[in-house]
């Protein structure tokens, strides 16, 4: 039975899973030796005349004293090594921090018996990986997680975390308890073994609690301070002074309203050799100490006021200086300590009325005993000085589903607790403005309100809920956007798939068949469900872009004419207002077609009626964005394009919708839901922003803001030469010479294809082969490898796609390029060029085609690249 381990037993790891050495194998093996020897000696002592049996002893002896040698080495070459283990052990053991070493798997190789001790864990088979003990709540589960992906990732950190209880045995203060885990990665030399994990855990609850308690009593420093007949000062660490009340501040002729916290330290208040004597009141670590020194304090006019103070000092538990509070008793007859008291009242009256924080004071019922002036402004239309006079009850400031919690909260102000949470609630009549109630106890009651029994604090938090709910919409669009496009990316595999056996039967069939038909039918809808997949890739910001610097008036006035179009038939008036001399802008020119063609579309259908549909183009400087006062915006200069109709507007309840995919207000069938999505999507991904603004019965604008393009003055002078050379030569070059696009689209090269989604592969490989390619096929990155090394390497051609398992299209091209520096190579991927590009080399060259793709797209990619040089 084996006996509990005590306390003092701690001097040694409770857990140590370390190395052996192996000498103890040496000596063994040297024994055993030894004896079979000597047995072999007893056994054939009358044959040792035999000359095999001596060369058998012969040889039991050199081996006998070779591993007598190599034992003494080891042991030599073991015993500086022990040493070192043993002192490192010893550092870990002694360490007042729970330490914990695990493998990659997390299982535990050492604990020291700081953890032991934390976790309550008094022998070895009692102690639990931090897995165990934390995962069962939710705060430290969530700190071990995101500690574990940072190893992972190569990366140390530390968290902090609440328990309702401590991870050891009860005790008689086992409440809540709050710890600090850090993490690290020990990477051995190399060749020594796995990078292993060590853990720090420790027991942080009391420096929480200074925390707290200084918190607290920096909040409650108004209400008992400011009105009190004394000066006081509270300083930091450094002496810094954060905190006086009205009354020293008369005394010293400072404004208080003036008064920035950590703008003075105590040096600035006292006079001569007074700053030794204040230095002088230490505290032991952890202690406090109080002393009453006599000295000069400093008044703004340069004049000496001499004081007797109260100087109290805290210390850190690590013997770190930590705050100091200050009483000032100024000594001075009566009849000035009266004039003193009367002018401390003015100046806290005065404090009390200007402070930004709303603050009423109440009694146990919930009427309201005193209020200061910013809550009478901040619920003037609510609460009237003669409500308070005549008794107002503090809850007609809530709502009515709040008022219970703030008669709680008064109960238990009423009943001294602390720790009262705060209430949340939106004014009664005006629900778009939010605020935060604090209710504070009152310990002593002044002799003017000795019925007063708590303080509240009411802050307006409206910018804030805004910004919440602005982040929270951010955080739903990002998720919202990523599932669209994983969905995209299986969607385009479909697409492609079907695409291409339609290109093959339709290869076969004759227009004159009757199946001929719905085979187009098929094709059809399949690139109508392709254009769906595009708008949720543009939506996830994951599409193809191909950005070209360009001039919005030039593409606007490109545009007009087909927005004329749309119109026509409508009562809708088309103006567009040209900006001049408009910087140059970098995205796609397709898809920012796309973008104004779609807000155009919306704008009209907004006006059943008719109404003017505006295009205006203009230059914003830096200073002129941020007059829009956009907080999600940057402020640098942009190119703004409005699209701004008299429509029907959007509601408000709506407008945080708009852009969410497959949300729509149009009747069944009128539309999918994904234009302003799309349209989001692609202004992202140019960098820009897109800001709505609207008016129900009035119209709506759409502000597209896209970042100005800096032209480097000798790139854009080099592009104009290389421009006009070739434009000189093709005007100089006879009609039938001009390039054109080939037709001839077979071939005989010999083309690896590597395709994880099997009826794309196959669907590829059966359209490239009636074009006369020879293909070759790989379900992924590893059997491309193994199959370029079966044809030694000739192989004219590979098409890869991006994204497969084990190994990508990107690492694969890597590989390939190593061998064989000149393959050339087209990636084929459902997502934007520049999503995986960015891992490749800059200088690598390669051909694109996005998913989903034709037999035609197919063809001719592969015949332009194997064309190219």
């Amino acid at each position: 039975m084996t006996t509990p381990r005590q306390a003092d037993d701690y001097n040694a790891p409770i857990v140590d899973r370390g190395g052996r050495s192996g000498t103890a194998v040496r000596i063994i093996l040297l024994a055993l030796v030894l004896v079979a020897a000597a047995g072999s000696f007893v056994y054939f002592k009358d044959s040792l005349e035999n000359e095999m049996v001596l060369g058998v002893l012969g040889v039991l002896a050199m081996v006998g004293i070779f591993f007598l040698v190599s034992s003494v080495i080891g042991f030599i070459e073991v015993m500086p090594q022990r040493q070192s283990d043993s002192l490192a052990r010893s550092f870990l053991n002694s360490h007042p921090d729970g330490s914990l070493i695990t493998d990659g798997k997390g299982r535990i190789i050492y604990a020291n018996a700081a953890y032991g001790k934390l976790t309550g864990a008094r022998k070895p088979t009692e102690v639990q990986t931090l897995e165990a003990l934390l995962s069962r709540h939710r705060e430290s589960n969530e700190a071990l997680y995101r500690l574990s992906n940072g190893l992972r990732e190569g990366k140390e950190g530390q968290e902090e975390f609440r328990l309702l209880r401590s991870l050891g045995p009860a005790t008689n203060n086992s409440g809540a308890h709050w710890y600090r885990l850090k993490a690290r990665t020990l990477r051995p030399e190399e060749g020594a073994g796995k990078p292993l994990h060590i853990w720090q855990i420790s027991d942080i609850t009391a420096e929480r609690d200074d925390q707290e308690r200084f918190f607290k009593e920096l909040q409650n420093a108004i209400d008992y301070l400011d009105h009190a007949p004394a000066g006081f000062f509270s300083a930091g660490r450094k002496g810094e002074i954060f905190y006086l009340n009205a009354t020293l501040a008369e005394w010293l002729g400072l404004d208080l309203t003036k008064f920035v916290p950590g703008s003075m330290t105590i040096g600035d208040l006292v006079a001569g050799g007074g700053l030794a004597l204040i230095q002088s009141v230490q505290a032991e670590p952890g202690l406090k100490k109080t002393d009453t020194l006599d000295l000069d304090l400093k008044k703004a006019n340069g004049q000496s006021l001499p004081v007797q103070i109260i100087h109290s000092v805290t210390s850190m538990r690590d013997g770190a200086p930590g705050e100091s509070r200050t009483i000032v008793l100024r000594r001075q007859s009566g009849g000035e300590n009266e004039q003193s008291a009367s002018a401390a009242a003015m100046r806290f009256t005065r404090f009390f009325n200007n402070t930004p924080m709303a603050i009423a004071s109440v009694d146990g019922d919930g009427r309201i005993l005193r209020t200061n002036a910013p809550f009478l402004k901040l619920f003037s239309g609510i609460v009237s000085r003669d409500d308070v006079e005549n008794g107002a009850a503090l809850e007609v400031i809530l709502q009515e589903s709040d008022r219970q919690r703030l008669k709680d909260a008064l109960v238990a102000a009423k009943d001294r607790q602390g720790d009262i949470p705060p209430i949340d609630s939106r004014m009664p009549n005006d629900e778009a403005r939010h605020f935060r109630f604090y209710v504070n106890a009152v310990i002593d009651q002044s002799d003017e309100a000795p019925e007063e029994a708590a303080i509240v604090y009411a802050v307006e938090m409206t910018e804030q809920k805004a910004l919440e709910a602005q982040m929270a919409q951010t955080q739903k669009m990002n998720a919202v956007g990523t599932l669209a496009g994983g969905i995209a990316h299986d969607f385009n595999n479909v697409l492609t798939a079907i695409l291409l056996s339609s290109d093959h039967l339709l290869l076969q069939a004759r227009p004159s068949d009757a199946s001929f038909a719905d085979l187009m039918e098929i094709k059809r809808n399949a690139n109508r469900a392709a254009v769906l997949v595009r708008q949720l890739l543009a939506f996830s910001r994951k599409q193809t872009m191909r950005p070209t610097v360009l001039n919005l008036t030039d593409v606007v006035g490109d545009l007009r004419m087909l927005v004329d179009r749309l119109l026509s038939g409508t009562n809708v008036k088309l103006d567009v207002e040209y900006g001049r001399d408009l910087w140059p802008v970098k995205t796609d020119l397709s898809q920012f077609e796309q973008v104004l063609i779609n807000l155009c579309v919306n704008a009209r259908d907004a006006m059943p009626e008719g109404g003017k549909l505006t295009l205006r183009t203009r230059n914003v400087t830096a200073a002129e964005v941020a007059a829009f006062n956009y907080s999600f915006m940057p402020h640098e200069d942009m190119v703004l394009i409005e699209v701004a109709d008299t429509g029907t507007g959007i509601a408000p309840d709506i407008m945080d919708k708009i852009f969410e995919p497959f949300f729509t207000t149009k009747e069944v069938g009128k539309g999918t839901g994904l234009g302003l999505a799309m349209v989001y999507g692609i202004v992202k991904q140019s960098g820009g922003y897109i800001q709505p603004e609207s008016e129900v019965g009035k119209g709506t604008t759409f502000r597209v803001f896209l970042p100005r393009h800096v032209i480097d003055a000798a790139v854009a002078a080099e592009a104009d030469a290389v421009a006009a050379a070739e434009a000189g030569a093709a005007a100089q070059m006879p009609a039938a010479a001009q390039p054109e696009q080939p037709e001839d689209l077979t071939g005989n090269a010999v083309i690896l294809l590597v395709e994880d989604e099997e009826a794309v592969r196959r669907g590829g490989k059966r359209m490239l082969e009636t074009r006369g390619y020879t293909v070759h096929e790989a379900g992924s990155g590893v059997e491309a490898l193994d199959i370029m090394d079966e044809l030694d390497g000739k192989v004219d051609i590979v098409v890869s796609d991006v994204v497969m398992p084990e190994m990508d299209g990107p690492s694969l091209l890597r590989e390939l390029r190593k061998k064989y520096p000149d393959l050339k190579f087209i990636f084929v991927s459902g997502y934007a060029e520049d999503a995986f590009a960015r891992n490749l080399p800059p200088d690598a060259k390669f051909g694109f085609l996005p998913k989903p793709f034709s037999l035609k797209q197919l063809a001719v990619v592969v015949k332009e690249t194997l064309e190219s040089e």
